[in-house]
């Protein structure tokens, strides 16, 4: 066999090989990851055409906003960070002995911590990796050649460290807790942060938002986009219609079927797609004159 046989052979086998087993919450992680990452696209988008106000519309929004006119009535208040942040956070001084923060950090069981001052001002932030870092290099004696790697050597200096302060990575991203959800999904998505410390305007720690109250508080379920399209949409603007209209909704992407006036029909589809939570719209309307 030539080598390029016993190649195409090796790759062969291994397609033949079973994939490991999905866990039985495989399915629904794979939805939940699917969605957020929509959803971070979708403020994603908003931010871009905030700063580019000019920037042409997709042919799908200018279908339905040729002819559509506002939904009167006031839209619901978008989440804020102190409507799903933790009051209770942890956080170590910056004169903190490097073994007791390995000991905080275990105790809390979280995976990084805020580093504060003696006016409870957030600097940066100590995550396990610190600690753990120093303790291997202790533990080897490895030292790094002269022209080692970039990272090595960083780790190899911040392992000399003995305080919170002097290991903490810096400065340290923060939200505020007027910021709304979308904002700070937006930030922890580009930090890749799983914990981000909320602090007043004057930098002092007052809470901490995990990632997963985020995803959580920006994406409801199917039948909670549903019950807001039937009983704020349909029930307030357009309650002639409501029983003639079938709303279903499926991974966030919203079926909108029944028979509705041919001048209400662009009103509701736009009405529907402003929801944050939808990702799409899919129109099955019979429309009729008079």
């Amino acid at each position: 066999m030539t080598e390029r046989e016993n190649i195409a052979a090796g790759a062969e086998a291994r397609r033949a090989v079973p994939g490991k087993a999905w866990r039985p919450d495989e399915p629904l992680r794979q939805d939940m990851l699917l969605r957020y990452l929509g959803t971070v696209a979708r403020v994603s988008a908003k931010q871009t055409a905030a700063r580019c106000p000019t920037a042409p519309e997709s042919a799908t929004s200018r279908r339905v906003n040729e002819s559509a006119e506002p939904v009167s009535g006031a839209e619901p208040a978008p989440l804020l960070v102190r409507d799903v942040m933790g009051v209770s956070a942890a956080s170590v001084h910056g004169d903190m002995p490097f073994m007791d923060i390995a000991r905080s950090l275990t105790r809390e069981h979280v995976g990084s911590l805020p580093v504060v001052d003696a006016d409870d001002r957030v600097m940066g932030v100590v995550s396990e990796s610190d600690p753990l870092a120093k303790a291997a290099v202790e533990a080897s004696g490895y030292e790094p050649g002269a022209i080692g790697r970039p990272r090595e050597r960083r780790l190899h200096d911040k392992a000399r460290a003995e305080t919170a302060e002097m290991l903490m990575t810096t400065p340290a991203v923060t939200v505020f807790p007027d910021s709304t959800v979308a904002e700070a999904t937006w930030l922890v998505s580009l930090s890749r942060l799983k914990r981000v410390p909320v602090t007043d305007r004057e930098g002092r720690l007052i809470g901490v938002v995990h990632r997963s109250a985020l995803l959580n508080a920006l994406i409801r379920d199917d039948a909670g986009i549903r019950e807001e399209i039937e009983s704020r949409i349909l029930a307030e603007h357009f309650p002639s219609a409501r029983n003639a209209i079938e709303v279903t909704v499926r991974n966030g992407v919203v079926n909108v079927s029944g028979r509705i006036a041919e001048a209400d029909a662009p009103r509701l589809l736009a009405a529907v797609e402003a929801i944050d939570d939808v990702a799409e719209v899919v129109d099955h309307l019979n429309t009729v004159t008079g």
